[in-house]
């Protein structure tokens, strides 16, 4: 049996930018980490040599890659050259549909167990730019190319999107006292609707094309730099500002980023003590994400009730495999 284990990540600013549609005209990047929640992909031998079985929210067991429904699952096993007698399954700690890249930290992780089962050395650089082709390239999906690149590599980091589309991952080291400080004063809250990042993606990608949806993505790239600027600097203050910044930016890219629900908690979430925040992911639903400092934390979590409060922790290693047997 082989099992990897691969992390979902929280993107702070610059979301959107990752899209070619933007990053071919002008470099995009992003300040996101990785957390404490993962995508687990074990594949073990089936009993019957002539079937492929495969797990996720569905069981299907087929003859050949051909029937298999699932499309990530069928590209990646295709590409491999994968035959009968082989049972690929999926765990996850969140829902899919939630804002924290569980569809590319589910490629990742699967392409990483696909080269364990091939004996092919899987550097970071592979998993997350082979998890972009399969995604973008042979899927077509309207994604960008943060979340791959977080689920691979792993930690706080700088992802910047070059226009040639070369990717360069820049981690953020920084000192062990900030670094908790940060951690402990981020807050994050399930709004409870799943929902499909790709109809947003689209219409973000196709409104890219207007000049104000443009500008807007460039000052969102723009604040990367400074929340980096912030964290170097220990100024965790100025880090739930520009959050706050980042996320007036993101609603105005397209029409189904945010909805009355989710206002009406991010205005009650500010009056109660948080300096900034933001949606998870494309928008629509999913996780509500806040900074807020010690002593009005407990008056947050109380006025953001009945919403699920969801606690984590930072992660720093990226995919990983986490058990191998020949048995």
């Amino acid at each position: 049996m082989i099992i990897t284990r691969t992390p979902f990540r929280i993107s702070f600013v610059g979301g959107g930018s990752d899209l070619e549609s933007f990053y071919a005209q002008s470099k995009g990047a992003v300040l996101s980490t990785t957390i404490n929640k993962y995508m687990y992909i074990s594949s073990h031998k089936f009993f019957d040599e002539s079937k492929i079985r495969v797990k996720y929210s569905k069981t299907e067991t087929v003859d050949s890659l051909s029937e298999l429904q699932h499309p990530i699952m069928k590209t990646v096993m295709q590409e491999y050259g994968m035959k009968g007698g082989i049972e690929v399954s999926s765990i996850a700690d969140v829902p899919a549909g939630t804002g924290m890249g569980s569809s590319s930290a589910f490629t990742v992780g699967l392409l990483h167990n696909m080269h364990v089962i091939n004996k092919i050395y899987a550097s970071k650089e592979a998993l997350a730019a082979g998890a972009c082709r399969v995604e973008i390239d042979l899927l077509k999906e309207p994604i960008g190319k943060q979340d791959q690149y977080a689920a691979a590599y792993g930690g706080l980091n700088v992802i910047e999107f070059n226009p040639n589309g070369n990717v360069n991952v820049e981690p953020i080291y920084l000192n062990k006292e900030v670094y908790s400080t940060l951690e402990n004063n981020l807050f994050m809250f399930y709004t409870g609707n799943q929902r499909s990042a790709s109809k947003i993606l689209a219409e973000q990608k196709k409104n890219t094309t207007q000049a104000d949806k443009f500008k807007a993505l460039q000052e969102m790239v723009d604040l990367v730099y400074e929340l980096r600027k912030s964290l170097f600097s220990e100024n965790l203050q100025h880090f739930g500002g520009l959050l706050h910044q980042n996320w007036l930016l993101k609603r105005s890219l397209a029409s189904g980023v945010s909805n009355p629900i989710i206002d009406q908690a991010y205005e009650t979430a500010i009056k109660n003590g948080a300096l900034g925040g933001k949606l998870l992911g494309a928008g629509g639903g999913g996780f509500l994400l806040f900074y807020c400092e010690p002593g009005k934390q407990e008056k947050l979590i109380n006025a953001l009730k009945p919403l699920k409060q969801f606690h984590f922790k930072f992660e720093q290693e990226g995919s990983k495999l986490i058990h191998y047997s020949n048995e």
